[in-house]
């Protein structure tokens, strides 16, 4: 009898208390709404006007679509950090590297990204006491003064992480419900207080398309409107943690989509609304120019309690949201390492505080130098999108393989029409890389493939193994990543190019040869070791999780 009370007591012990659908929810929520709503709404009114309504319509179903393939690879591998895995399993670690690269380095532009927020906010303080930040903003960029201030505040981000991660739960869970109020409010508040529907159609300012079509699809990407959306791999990475993943992680995706979307697009409708007239008829919708865009309109209106409330989200939901990036950047850095394509001592975790402190110390290095060369927020943001496109290509590939050479895998959700939705989720993954404009596009893919040396460096050293079957199934990214850099520069004029192929005809060639490259992707499936431990953790999969 004792035996089988202390198994039981054992068994109760290790059991892991699983998320509630609300609580995933809460988890998307928070993560989707971050700096982005600080200066979506700015950003996509200066590049597009009111049609950047429009451009968040875009951004949701260019995420939407993305996410709805990861839902099926997230159920049938229920493990942390799987999205920087699945390319791996299908394609061998030279697709698995780029593809972690790829999601490193969109999450290590994530942290000044946030910092920079906090910190151009903190420019525009409006207090006698506070004159001494006045100087951290200048001309659309961190100045030098305020780039070292932004130095500290991911310092401080990372060492919150480094002794402990108890103290990070309990912030982030302390500032959900904040982040996701304060944007209500501001709503609510600036609409009653002043709205002008002529700013909708004013022919004074070009009426509502005032710079045409092709900036909607601009401010998708540059504007940070992608970025904004872009959080549902949160709830993918966590999806042994959640109860009855079948239901709760697709739920919790599009639930917490949906709810985001009216906020963003109502923010944005609030934006261009609230406005004055004759401010516009001035400047026009590029002529714009905010530090702290709700808080300024909410200075205009003397709703000075908001103001203040603005300020401190300003500062609370950036920080929040880079501190809790830290840990998932820094243990993404040391996973690539299992691979055995970077550097040991990076996946290095400290046995007192379980950190991976090296890796967490190379993040905050390499962070200052992103934010050093790219200063600007949505500069930052168009990177963070682009880089996190390209990791994400791997996924519908994945999907479409594992269909043809895995149909035995269990699959707790198997998403209709996947023939059409794995390259539809291509396609537009594609245009939303090109819609990051040159040079921005060609900047961030040498980035991505600044990873490559370091990977044929440890082939060198492993002594070439299967080097050549390695290759063969990352080769079509490869191609890929120099075709998009080439397309980028000849492409038409709104996107940055030299206009050798004019708008729109540059989408139809993109979704064409997207097409190309997403059939040769899926065509390269490699059949090595990794599809093993694939198997493995498709195997843990409860079977009553699994339709019959």
């Amino acid at each position: 009898m004792k035996t089988k009370n202390s198994e039981n007591n054992s068994n109760q012990k290790v059991a892991k208390p699983k998320m509630s659908l609300f609580s995933v929810t809460m988890l998307a929520l928070s993560s989707i709404i971050g700096s982005g709503w600080l200066f979506g709404s700015w950003e996509g009114a200066k590049t597009a006007g009111p049609a950047a309504i429009i451009s968040w319509v875009i951004g949701a179903v260019v995420i939407g679509a993305i996410a709805f393939n990861y839902i099926e690879l997230g159920t049938m591998f229920p493990e942390s950090g799987g999205m920087s895995k699945y390319a791996q399993y299908t394609h061998g670690p030279l697709l698995g590297f780029i593809a972690s690269w790829s999601n490193w380095v969109s999450l290590v532009t994530l942290l000044p990204i946030e910092a920079v927020a906090a910190v151009q906010y903190m420019s525009s303080w409006p207090w006698k006491w506070a004159s001494w930040t006045h100087g951290f903003y200048a001309n659309g960029t961190v100045t030098t003064e305020g780039l070292f201030i932004v130095f500290i505040f991911i310092l401080v981000f990372t060492l919150l992480n480094y002794w402990s991660v108890n103290l990070l739960t309990r912030f982030t869970t302390l500032t959900s419900i904040f982040k996701i109020v304060v944007p209500v409010l501001t709503i609510i508040m600036l609409l009653a207080s002043g709205f002008h529907s002529q700013n909708f159609n004013n022919v004074a300012t070009g009426g509502f398309f005032p710079y045409g079509t092709a900036p909607i699809f601009t401010a998708t990407t540059v504007s940070g409107i992608i970025f904004s959306y872009n959080a549902f791999q949160t709830v993918i990475n966590v999806g042994d943690e959640i109860e009855n993943p079948k239901k709760n992680i697709w739920r919790g995706i599009v639930i917490s989509l949906l709810i985001s979307i009216v906020i963003y697009v109502m923010l944005q409708f609030t934006f261009i609304g609230v406005i004055d007239p004759g401010t516009l008829a001035k400047h026009g919708w590029n002529g714009i120019n905010f530090s702290s865009p709700f808080a300024d309109l909410a200075i205009m209106l003397n709703l000075n309690w908001l103001v203040i409330l603005l300020y401190i989200d300003a500062f609370v939901s950036p920080f929040g949201t880079g501190v809790s990036f830290v840990a998932s950047t820094s243990r993404t850095l040391a996973a690539m390492t299992e691979n055995g394509h970077m550097p040991k001592f990076l996946g290095k975790i400290n046995k007192k505080w379980g950190t991976p402190r090296i890796a967490m110390i190379v993040n905050w290095i390499v962070s200052c130098i992103l934010v050093s060369v790219f200063r600007n927020w949505a500069v930052l943001a168009s990177v963070i999108a682009t880089s996190t496109m390209i990791a994400y290509l791997t996924g519908p590939v994945t999907l479409g393989s594992l269909r043809l050479h895995a149909p035995h895998f269990k699959r707790p959700v198997k998403i209709s029409f996947a023939g059409i939705m794995a390259p539809l989720a291509f396609v537009l993954a594609s245009l939303a890389i090109y819609w990051a404009m040159w040079p921005t596009t060609v900047e961030v893919i040498i980035v991505i493939m600044l990873g490559l040396p370091f990977y044929f460096f440890y082939e060198n050293k492993n002594g070439w193994k299967n080097t050549l079957t390695k290759f063969r199934g990352g080769a079509w990214m490869v191609v890929y990543l120099i075709f998009m850099a080439a397309f980028s520069y000849i492409g038409s004029t709104p996107f940055g190019g030299q206009n050798w192929i004019h708008y729109p005809y540059d989408f139809i060639v993109i979704i064409v040869v997207s097409l190309v490259f997403f059939y040769w992707g899926v065509f390269s499936y490699q059949r090595t070791g990794n599809m093993l431990n694939a198997k493995n953790v498709n195997e843990q999969v409860d079977d009553d999780q699994v339709d019959d």
